[in-house]
């Protein structure tokens, strides 16, 4: 089900406005999606709607390209969901009519999901609709945390990438060579979100260390997916 917080908070706004004799103040740009997640505790397949994400930023490709590093400690802060949003829209956001992504897939195929784990839920992202669902209300980032071996830049940034892959969907057309092309893949949406961390302030680090099935039962992927792809994102240290 979709979350109707945000309309229920704006009616609210403006009954309590004019019984005040007040006019209700204009809530900022990011208020309808960081309000309906921080005032409400989300449950198993409840849907969030992102904001549309920003196409231009005020940082250019080759400054972000020279500033990127790999980031392995971080803030004990959480991220803003603008900021979720737009690191997912990088991973994996359409960016034309036709669907095409901001990562190029081997024939269109589209094999990668994206989860969000962050300090209460596991989100898994909807390119489509640019939204989120949760699977799992709970921290998981300790768990995780083990299930890459103990690495503490897991259990410490505010949020953590994890990509799986469907690969029968690059498999039915590419057969033996499509093992390689969802990897190759990964690796793109995985330095979009490399560098978009940097336009954003923000550090990160891909990790490659983990054990595959402990990862993909800690943020509930299905049966068809396997995890190929695990990157903390935080606000560094």
């Amino acid at each position: 089900m979709r979350t109707v917080l945000v309309i229920a908070g704006v009616l609210a706004i403006g009954v309590c406005g004019a019984m005040c004799g007040q006019e209700p103040e204009p809530a900022p740009p990011d208020a309808p999606v960081a309000n309906a997640v921080a005032a409400h505790k989300p449950v198993p397949g409840e849907v969030f709607e992102l904001l549309k994400a920003k196409e231009k930023g005020s940082v250019s490709l080759e400054e972000v390209l020279a500033k990127r590093r790999s980031v392995r400690s971080f803030r004990d802060e959480d991220l803003s969901m603008e900021a979720k949003g737009q690191l997912l829209w990088a991973a994996q956001g359409v960016t034309s009519e036709r669907g095409f992504r901001t990562a190029p897939s081997a024939g269109a195929t589209y094999p990668l999901e994206v989860y969000l784990v962050d300090r209460a839920v596991v989100y898994k992202y909807a390119p489509s609709s640019h939204s989120i669902k949760a699977v799992k209300v709970g921290d998981m980032r300790g768990e995780l945390s083990a299930a890459c071996m103990g690495q503490r830049s897991v259990a410490e940034a505010g949020v953590v990438f994890v990509f799986g892959a469907v690969f029968e969907r690059t498999m039915g057309r590419y057969r033996a060579r499509a093992d390689r092309y969802v990897y190759v893949e990964a690796g793109h949406a995985g330095q979009n979100v490399l560098l978009e961390a940097v336009a954003l302030g923000l550090g990160a680090v891909p990790v490659g260390a983990y054990d595959d099935a402990k990862v993909k039962e800690v943020v509930g992927m299905p049966e068809e997916e396997e995890a190929v792809y695990v990157i903390p994102v935080g606000v560094p240290r």
